[in-house]
């Protein structure tokens, strides 16, 4: 009978030790060593290759080809869009998200495209043939009930072996594997799901590819702080990362690209979930402001940066007097940090009497914002609901907010401000030019100020 014990694996860097540790001895990282059970050793070893072996080829840069990578043109422009303007044959890409948010939905939806001219082997360790079969008719994949891709082949699988030789025997263009948590191979002790696994799993599947041509989807699990379950290297060993999110509360759903080797990072997508599966969102702006109440206090509108696209989105605030001693802070899509950041500003700066009151800022739409140029639309929807007046209803801020009361400039100005006025926007607060040589485009007045307190004053109707 086998025995077993327990070991601890650095989910940052893969380092094994008999006992757990707070931090990391080899990479430093804090509280990343997980607990694994293994038995004990007498699994076949794996056959690495001498060093004396020659099996590559060393090239000068002249020999190397220098044509772009081959792509596969998809009609899902909005997905296209994330990976680079299309799918590159070869390549290992990993797609994660909370559960129920969307993921094997969006992948079955690709899969069945791409079966429509090649073949496609989608291999499920989650959910049975019969319920994918379920989620394709409802999702009516391919526009006609009852018919569907002759060229998807399903199976259920965990291991990896197995699924390899499916592949071979199917000769797919496209594998998905859903998900890469319960996959693992005969030859580790450790179950799956674990660190060992997922990292052994991946560099093999990586070597297919790379090897055979064939594009892999890996789907992944998140954990309850929102990263990609597994060891970090996990995210090493793949092409691209792809991060599907949304509020599950809300219908909108963003697919944006965490590392890209074929594209830019940071490219975002927006669909729409729906019955019938992931719509795609040509026009994120408008969608976004389509239940917007243009004569309510506390409504601002921010243009947002995400990857090369500007969306235009509403954010919301509102300042209520405290019934408790601490004044509470609260927001949804856009980080605590900066709403505390222009809460105290306001306050030192501009003079709003906010000691007393709760503070609660929304980003309409699900939208999470990372970048500071929506700092001017955050306190100006502050500003604007502890004042009760509204914002000009064709009125857009973009901005920075410093800390001593001055607005900042951010980058691509000229496209955020194109954008606005491409959806009727007649004018738009911005931080006053230092550089003259800058050039905005027509069609929309520009209003420079030098600070927040100018800005408030510029924005809000009297």
């Amino acid at each position: 009978m086998s025995k077993f014990h327990t070991q601890y694996v650095c989910q940052e860097c893969g380092k094994v030790s008999a006992r757990a540790f707070g931090r990391c001895p080899t990479c430093g990282a804090w509280d990343s060593m997980i607990e694994e059970v293994v038995s004990e050793p007498g699994a076949p070893e794996k056959k690495g290759r001498s060093g004396l072996e020659m099996q590559s080829k060393a090239l000068t840069l002249d020999e190397v080809s220098s044509e772009g990578e081959e792509r596969w043109l998809l009609s899902m422009t909005e997905f296209a869009r994330v990976l680079g303007g299309g799918m590159v044959p070869g390549s290992i890409v990993l797609l994660g998200g909370d559960p129920g948010i969307g993921k094997s939905t969006l992948m079955l939806q690709v899969a069945a495209e791409i079966a429509q001219d090649s073949r496609v082997l989608y291999a499920s360790g989650e959910e049975s043939a019969r319920q994918i079969k379920m989620r394709a008719q409802r999702l009516n994949a391919n526009g006609r009930a009852g018919e569907f891709p002759k060229n998807l082949y399903l199976v259920t699988e965990t291991n990896l072996e197995a699924i390899l030789a499916h592949t071979e025997q199917v000769k797919p263009a496209l594998l998905v594997v859903d998900s890469i948590q319960t996959v693992y191979l005969d030859g580790l002790s450790s179950s799956a799901g674990s660190v060992s696994q997922v990292r052994e799993c991946a560099a093999r599947l990586r070597e297919v590819a790379k090897s055979s041509g064939i594009a892999i989807f890996l789907i992944g699990h998140v954990t309850k702080e929102g990263v990609i379950a597994g060891p970090r290297v996990l995210e090493h060993i793949v092409d691209t990362v792809l991060q599907l999110e949304g509020d599950r509360f809300q219908s909108y759903r963003l697919l944006r690209s965490m590392k890209n080797r074929f594209g830019p990072t940071s490219e975002v997508g927006v669909f729409e979930m729906r019955e019938q599966g992931m719509a795609e969102v040509s026009n994120p702006s408008e969608a976004f402001l389509a239940e917007r109440m243009t004569d309510a206090p506390g409504s601002a509108i921010a243009v947002t940066m995400e990857g090369t696209r500007p969306i235009l989105v509403e954010l919301q605030g509102l300042t209520s007097p405290t019934n408790f001693g601490n004044p509470r802070r609260t927001t949804n899509g856009l980080d605590l940090n900066r709403l505390l950041l222009v809460a105290a500003v306001l306050t030192r700066r501009v003079g709003l009497n906010l000691s007393n009151q709760d503070i609660f800022l929304n980003v309409v739409g699900g939208l999470t914002i990372e970048e500071p140029a929506a700092d001017l639309a955050a306190a100006v929807a502050i500003a604007s609901s502890q004042r009760d007046k509204p914002v000009r209803a064709d009125l857009a801020l973009i901005g920075e907010v410093g800390l001593s009361g001055e607005l900042r400039w951010v980058s691509h100005m000229e496209i955020r401000l194109r954008e606005a006025a491409k959806l009727g926007f007649k004018a738009a607060v911005i931080p006053q030019r230092l550089n003259t040589n800058v050039s905005l485009p027509g069609g929309i007045e520009v209003l420079e100020a030098r600070s927040l307190a100018q800005a408030i004053k510029i924005a809000l109707i009297v």
